[in-house]
């Protein structure tokens, strides 16, 4: 049968972060590609208590819940956020499938096709995916390793009337750079002054290794909640299969995308909010997230010392300050991708960094996890990515 899609599905596009994953895992392939949390530190035994006190709480645990998600968690994710300093209301908190669903929900209640949102360059890749696929138009704003660079944010706002800015100012993925505050702030009076939207993702903020420095939120300095829409996610902190993030922002754009998450699947798992909502109660999150910090930065550290091993300066990348992942730039004459393949028959893989870019793919380019492997895997993995990285000619 000859099936006629709707248009929309021509934007569609693979995600090729998930090609990667389908293909090592059938066989001895250790992975550096995904951003996938650690799971031998999974808080387990706090998981699964926090289940059997929801199914101890009666029948109607189980029943539909509220699209806006479940009140006491909005109440606790509220709090949250006050300490970073957002001061929104549980009413104007609304819980997602993840932080992605947020992004889509957003996209879909403010793109037509032929809409301009203006992001850094690199940037998420399922973002960019999301965006595409309403038939948007992604323009790359310049920047360093401070952030957006405001002359070309401003004349990029004049130039296309952009729907709204989407970046991930701390930690991002995939470059792991961290905004300093006075980009943070411009962005946000550029923002103000010309009536465009920001929509601040922020799955890895919690996962900073130097506690003496301070990553302001860009909604924090939007304290009338008119202009900027502010996402995150327990996936990086928690566990990433209760699949719960959260948005708050203006609220006339929040309740068009809670009618639209009616329309999508009614509510989030209720189940899984309760669960998420006993566990945030009784258990000490903020112990856990300093020990994953801890975790995390240990393995960083043994890859980076690895790289470190590279003949000198033929391959650059920044160390980290927090989150999963080390952006590597290679000599320019090589191809990333092909390097894959060689990665892949020597049994270690990564991600080319191509596909994180707008329009102008740098192929010299790729992405390293260090949260998921343990450090066995790190240094056996990495031992054998010297060997590719070795063979790369010096030009």
């Amino acid at each position: 049968m000859k099936y006629s899609f709707a248009p929309l599905t021509k934007n569609y596009e693979s995600s090729a972060v998930r090609d990667i994953l389908a293909v090592i895992q059938k066989g001895n392939v250790i992975s550096f590609a995904g951003g996938l949390p650690a799971e031998d530190i999974f808080p387990i035994e706090a998981v699964k208590s926090a289940y059997e006190k929801v199914f101890a709480s009666g029948n109607g645990s189980l029943q539909y819940g509220a699209t806006e998600g479940f009140k006491p968690l909005r109440d606790a994710i509220q709090a949250k956020m006050e300490q970073k300093g957002i001061y929104t209301t549980a009413d104007k908190i609304l819980v997602t499938t993840g932080s992605q669903q947020t992004i889509d929900l957003f996209s879909r209640v403010m793109l037509a096709p032929g809409d301009v949102v203006l992001t850094e360059d690199p940037t998420y890749l399922a973002a960019l995916q999301v965006f595409r696929s309403y038939g948007a138009k992604v323009v790359a704003v310049k920047g360093d390793e401070n952030g957006m660079d405001p002359a070309d944010l401003e004349a990029k706002m004049l130039e296309y009337c952009p729907k709204f800015v989407y970046v991930i100012p701390t930690f991002s993925n995939p470059d792991g750079k961290s905004w300093n505050d006075e980009r943070r702030q411009q962005l946000f009076e550029l923002a103000f002054k010309h009536d465009c939207l920001i929509l601040e993702d922020d799955p890895y903020g919690d996962i900073q290794y130097h506690q003496d420095e301070v990553y302001r939120p860009i909604a924090s300095f939007d304290r009338e909640q008119t202009h900027v829409m502010y996402t995150s996610t327990f996936s990086k902190s928690v566990v990433p299969a209760l699949r719960t993030g959260w948005v708050t922002g203006p609220e006339e754009v929040l309740q068009l995308m809670i009618q639209a998450k009616q329309m999508n699947d009614l509510h989030s798992s209720s189940i899984d909010q309760q669960a998420l909502y006993y566990l945030l109660r009784d258990f000490d999150l903020n112990n856990h997230i300093n020990i994953i910090r801890s975790v995390y930065y240990e393995r960083m550290t043994i890859m980076q010392d690895y790289l470190n091993q590279v003949e000198p300066g033929l391959f650059k990348w920044r160390e980290p300050k927090g989150g999963m992942f080390i952006w590597v730039e290679g000599p320019e004459h090589i191809d990333t991708g092909a390097l894959l393949g060689e990665a892949v028959n020597k049994g270690v893989a990564f991600v080319p960094g191509a596909q994180f870019y707008v329009n102008e793919p740098k192929s010299n380019t790729f992405r390293l996890n260090f949260s998921h492997s343990t450090p066995e895997k790190i240094k056996l993995g990495m031992d054998r990515l010297m060997e590719v990285l070795a063979s790369v000619p010096v030009v």
